[in-house]
This record gives structure tokens, sequence and C-alpha cells, in this order.
């Protein structure tokens, strides 16, 4: 029996193409999600197609196989959704106020765009222009910080080099400028309208927040600055409520039930417990610190939630 879904066979091609090693039969079970008997047929369907897929013997005697590069040719193509997906990424970015992200984005899209053949290139950009307006994402109104891109682009040499910087800094709350400060960045942090750099504080001897917008001057040093060891990032944002650091606190929603279905859609808290009522409420607990942008937060559900905010014991 033969193997015909043929949007998988495209998806195995690409896949030997781009891997140097090549792709197992374990590979394609892992990542189809079928039989070894299937994956056979998958592959045998393939080599059927393209007799110049290489057969290549790794370690134990276990069987690869891959295309020689550029021997797909316009079959690496990327589709409509694909293109459309990298434009929104790009307009979700400038919306952020991640200004040189967006236009990193957008010149490497122009240069697969000018890849194609000019007929295919006028299709694509008619459908691709339907589609993003569609989508809207481009067009959403709403506030972000005016964020410097020269800013920016000193932040991210310096954590990609892993220097110190010196820094002109202006805090969001008091206005007052703190000149010459010495930070070892870790992480820029998008969303929500405020953008900030997670950093250590030589001053502090701590990690700290620095809103983006307050930076009126970035240099790099030549001190080096080493991430410490014990820091994971996903686990340190975990512990706050947007990006607000304070002593977490045991957070208690709930949701009546004219809102708890729309709620339910909701993730509020990575690490959040969801519990359904017998009258159909919704209640949402978490640990975390942020009470003040929770509240602001909740102020969009009106007198439809209950929340509590209890000290951790």
């Amino acid at each position: 029996m033969r193997y015909a879904r043929q949007e998988d066979l495209q998806r195995l091609a690409l896949k030997m193409q781009g891997s140097a090693e090549g792709v197992s039969l374990s590979d394609i079970e892992r990542e189809f999600g079928v039989s070894r008997r299937t994956a056979e047929r998958m592959r045998d369907a393939l080599r059927n197609a393209y007799p110049q897929i290489e057969e290549l013997s790794g370690e134990s005697g276990r069987k690869y196989w891959r295309f020689p590069p550029g021997s797909l040719g316009r079959m690496a193509e990327p589709t409509l959704d694909e293109l459309t997906a990298g434009h929104r990424a790009a307009a979700i970015a400038r919306r952020e106020g991640d200004e040189l992200t967006a236009e990193v984005l957008e010149r490497l899209l122009g240069k697969v765009q000018a890849m194609f053949r000019e007929d295919r290139r006028r299709i694509i950009a008619a459908d691709l222009e339907a589609q993003l307006m569609a989508d809207g994402v481009a067009f959403r109104p709403g506030p972000r910080e005016d964020i410097s891109p020269e800013v920016l682009s000193e932040l991210r040499e310096a954590i990609l080099a892993g220097v110190m910087i010196s820094a002109d800094h202006r805090a969001r709350a008091t206005a007052k400028l703190s000149r010459n400060t010495r930070l070892g960045p870790i992480a820029l942090l998008f969303g929500q309208g405020r953008q900030y750099l997670l950093a250590w504080s030589e001053y502090q001897d701590d990690l700290r927040l620095f809103a983006l917008a307050g930076f009126e001057r970035v240099s790099l040093e030549s001190d080096v600055y080493e991430r410490p060891e014990w820091f994971d990032l996903q686990e340190w944002l975990s512990e706050s409520f947007g990006v607000w650091r304070e002593e977490p606190l045991d957070v208690v929603w709930h949701f009546l039930p004219e809102v708890a279905d729309e709620a339910a859609g909701y993730v509020f808290h990575p690490k959040q417990q969801t519990e359904r009522m017998e009258d159909g409420s919704l209640v949402v607990r978490f640990r975390a610190g942020g009470r003040q942008e929770m509240e602001w937060y909740l102020a969009r559900w009106g007198d439809q939630v209950e929340a509590q905010f209890l000290e951790v014991s």
C-alpha cells in the first residue's frame, strides 16, 4: 500500500532537505505520530518520486535519508500562510515598539519574495495584502512607548556579547535621571504596551527591570557580564503577573457565571489552577507578585469578578 498524503510527504521532503545529518525512521515516527510501517511507506514514497535522495549510515548502523542541498528547487518556496505569519510577526514587533526586529523581519521577507518568479510574485503580493487586511494585526490601534532604535541595537549587542553597559536612565515613576549606571543586561521584555530591560544592577547588586523608554544613553563596556548559572528566565517571569516584581501573593479570582465561559478561554498565569463551581462560576488560583497590575487588568471585568490577594504563609 502506498502512502498518499501529499502534505505530509512535502513536509518530510523539506525536513530531509533541511537536515545535514538526515532523517531516520524514528524521526519520521515522532514528527508525524505514525507507526514504523507507515514511516517506511512515507520514506519509500519519497524515494520513488525523488531518486536523488541520499542514504547515510549512522551510529549502530541506523539509516538516515536526506536530499542533497538545493535539489528540491521551488518545492521549498514558502506558502502564503508562512509569509503571512512572517508579516504578522513583524507587525506585532512594530506595534510593541521593537522596530529593529520588525525591520529585520521585513528585510528577510523581502529577500524571500524576491526569489519568486515574476508571475508568482504578483499573485503572492495580491493574496498577501488581502490576508493581512483580513488579519488586521498591522492596523490594530493601541498605545506603545517610543523607544530609540539606537538604544535597542546597543542593548541587543551587549546581551549577545555578554558585556556590561554604562547607561543614563530616567525612572518611569519619579522621572529621576541616573547617570553612568552600570548594568549587566540579560533580556529584553516586550509586550502589553510596556517594554523593559532585565539586567543586573551593580549599584543594587540585584536583578532589576528598567523601562526601555527611560534609556537616554547606552554604551558598551569591556567588562564581561555572565548571567548567573542558577537563573532561569521563564521561571523568573512566572513569579510575577506581567513584569512587576513584588513579594508573591496567593491570588484567587472568582468569575461570576455570566463571564465564566469567557474567562475560561484565558491563561492568566502559566501556573494557574482553575475550578468550575456548581453554580457555573469559575475560580482561578495562582501565586505571583504584581497586585497593582492585576487590579488594572481586572478592571475590564468590572463587578463580574471578585478578587482575593492573600499573603503567602
